[in-house]
């Protein structure tokens, strides 16, 4: 896959739009380039990632009991993010992230408000491709795998909107999907579960491993029960993953198994982003068959499943 960075990455200064709670622990930010940035950003393709500095945020006036031990952590590097969504305006782009609270950076995240400037360096790395010749598209999504996957679904649906997409989203329990809306039994029940994927008319079921919502269990058994009880001819159907490595492993075994397509983004620690620092290795297949090392940041993060050692 060859790479599709441009070579002036940045950095750019981004400014905060909005800054809004999803759900417990879960938010969205939306951020605006303008000038060289806004430029840049418009060229994304899904899949890509981007670094922010967050360094210089400061701390929210709260910080959850479980964040007090690590919240005074200094940040020393910047952080990955992938796009939930990328709008081209004129002399604009606007970006959206979906993002969980876990550490440091993250917590200070939370204390942005509407015309906070950040500094961020992309978008980086290599994204998904989208075939011609595929009438079918099929998104699965693990924990916080779902933003790339939707601004894929974004991208996809105007660009070839005779493709039909579903998305599979799958947590541990329904607190731990990182989505605006509640799963109702009626919006399920139509097959649009998720608010994000419906506004562009796509279908997307929940799996939950304590069926606290929808599927009860992995949402790759919800894909496999999915491609069990419907039509779907292997050469023109594609997966798109991002998830767990393990979720991961499971959906490229399963697409080898049909004879699907599919492409995984990985979910590796990526430290500098941009190759330098080697920390983000991923097992490959070599097309001589010989196991090689290639980098998530610049190689990646979206891979051919195929080529995956898992």
């Amino acid at each position: 896959m060859s790479e599709q960075t441009h070579k002036n990455k940045g950095p750019f200064n981004a400014v905060v739009s909005f800054n809004g709670k999803l759900a417990e622990g879960f938010c969205r930010l939306g951020l605006e380039f303008d000038a060289a940035g806004a430029e840049a950003f418009a060229k994304t393709v899904p899949g890509q990632f981007a670094q922010f500095d967050v360094s210089a945020v400061a701390l929210p006036e709260t910080i959850p009991d479980d964040l007090k031990d690590v919240s005074t952590r200094k940040i020393l590097l910047r952080r990955p993010f992938s796009f939930a969504k990328v709008t081209p305006k004129p002399n604009k782009t606007a970006v959206e992230i979906v993002y969980c609270v876990l550490g440091p950076a993250t917590l200070r995240m939370t204390s942005l408000n509407k015309g906070d400037t950040l500094s961020i360096i992309g978008p980086l790395g290599n994204g998904f491709s989208i075939p011609q010749d595929k009438k079918l598209a099929l998104m699965v999504a693990g924990g916080m795998g779902s933003p790339p996957l939707e601004n894929l679904a974004q991208v996809l649906t105007a660009e070839q909107p005779s493709t039909d997409v579903v998305v599979f989203a799958g947590a541990k329990s329904a607190d731990q999907l990182p989505f605006e809306r509640q799963f109702d039994k009626i919006s399920q029940g139509l097959g649009f579960a998720l608010h994000e994927f419906g506004r562009y008319g796509i279908q997307s079921l929940v799996a939950t491993d304590d069926g606290s919502a929808g599927f009860k269990g992995a949402v790759t058994d919800c894909l496999l029960d999915w491609l069990n009880n419907h039509g779907h001819e292997p050469a023109e159907t594609i997966i798109y993953a991002c998830g767990p490595k393990a979720m991961l492993a499971n959906v490229a075994k399963l697409a080898a198994e049909r004879k699907i397509d599919c492409q995984v983004s990985m979910e590796e620690m990526m430290a500098c982003g941009i190759g330098l620092c080697q920390s983000c290795a991923v097992k490959c297949k070599s097309a001589a068959g010989e196991e090689v090392y290639m980098l998530c940041c610049k190689d990646g993060p979206v891979f051919n499943a195929k080529d995956v050692v898992f």
